[in-house]
């Protein structure tokens, strides 16, 4: 006989690796169907995952994919939190700008002075 997989409850682990700051936020993501596992969308936070399962889910604006590689004994520091997983998530698309708006906001009277004076005939 083999031995049974080594398991834990999804959300505990999702807390065990950092992904989220408490188990009820890790809960709450699962509970809303915003986790999958192995390609399934998963709503119960009791779900057991364990070594080589996928979890697919959002975190902020991104899609994170991981691969389980442990389950972990403690939430400890982030180093052993980051040897429980490998990301295989795709590399972030850098979205380009708004050439319109350059993130200084509203012209000021000096800024719309010298902008008109550009236009002038000298």
């Amino acid at each position: 006989m083999s031995d049974p997989r080594d398991t834990i409850r999804l959300d505990k682990w999702l807390w065990h690796a950092r992904f989220f700051k408490s188990r009820s936020l890790a809960a709450g993501a699962v509970s809303s169907g915003k986790v999958r596992v192995n390609g399934t969308p998963v709503s119960k936070p009791s779900r057991s995952v364990g070594p080589d399962d996928v979890l697919t889910f959002t975190k902020e604006q991104d899609v994170r994919i991981v691969r389980i590689l442990a389950c972990g004994e403690r939430r400890g520091p982030a180093p052993e939190a980051q040897a429980l997983y490998e990301d295989i998530s795709p590399e972030k698309v850098i979205r380009p700008k708004n050439p319109r708006f350059d993130g200084k906001g509203r012209p000021t009277k000096k800024d719309r002075r010298d902008m008109t004076s550009q236009f002038r005939d000298p």
